[in-house]
């Protein structure tokens, strides 16, 4: 069975990916927007882990909305989540038989209701797959420590190709980057270089 995930080249996403691996031919898709070039650390990421891997656009508009979104709110999650959510139903209209992505239990942002999932499966004819969905953060840190190569440092400087990358970038074309600091919160981020142990 074919399998698209939602891939940014982090830990949540490749241990997702990991978790799957058994069950479907996974393929790893990072959505893109054109504003930069980072998804390309994604595609890095997956030919390292020795997976498939395929960029997907996503439409600019639902972008440059999420930027006005977090203008308006002064922090970032409800832009984040409108484009995971578009950027799922992307991934769910490819010739596939589930799609999935990294989210955690104790995910702020982006999250995916049971609704939502509901709704996806129906319209799309795709079933949708959270794997690390019961999995805090304590526990995801410490597969990921046993299996995974990981970078982690300021989300500013870790290579990444999540949502957020041309998101800041967008942001700091349109109103410069002291909007960027003020939207954003200070926070780590991960970057995956490999599998432990020669794996993969």
């Amino acid at each position: 069975m074919d399998l698209a995930l939602l891939y940014s080249g982090g830990k949540d996403s490749t241990l997702a990916a990991l978790f799957l691996d058994s069950f479907y031919d996974v393929r790893l898709v990072t959505g893109r927007f054109g504003i930069t070039d980072d998804w390309t650390h994604a595609e890095a990421a997956a030919d390292r882990l020795e997976y498939g891997f395929e960029p997907i656009d996503l439409d600019r508009s639902v972008a440059e909305a999420a930027a006005d979104i977090m203008l308006d709110d002064g922090y970032p999650r409800n832009g984040i989540q409108h484009v995971h959510e578009h950027a799922l139903e992307r991934v769910s209209g490819l010739d596939v038989d589930a799609v999935a992505d990294g989210t955690r239990r104790d995910d702020r942002v982006p999250t995916v209701s049971r609704a939502q999932a509901q709704s996806l499966e129906d319209r799309h004819g795709v079933d949708y797959l959270s794997p690390l969905a019961g999995l805090g953060r304590h526990a995801v840190d410490r597969l990921v420590a046993e299996t995974l190569r990981v970078e982690t440092g300021p989300s500013a400087s870790v290579p990444k190709a999540d949502y957020e990358a041309e998101l800041r970038a967008l942001l700091a074309d349109d109103h410069g980057s002291a909007t960027v600091e003020s939207v954003f919160p200070d926070h780590d981020q991960s970057y995956v270089r490999g599998v432990r142990d020669g794996e993969q």
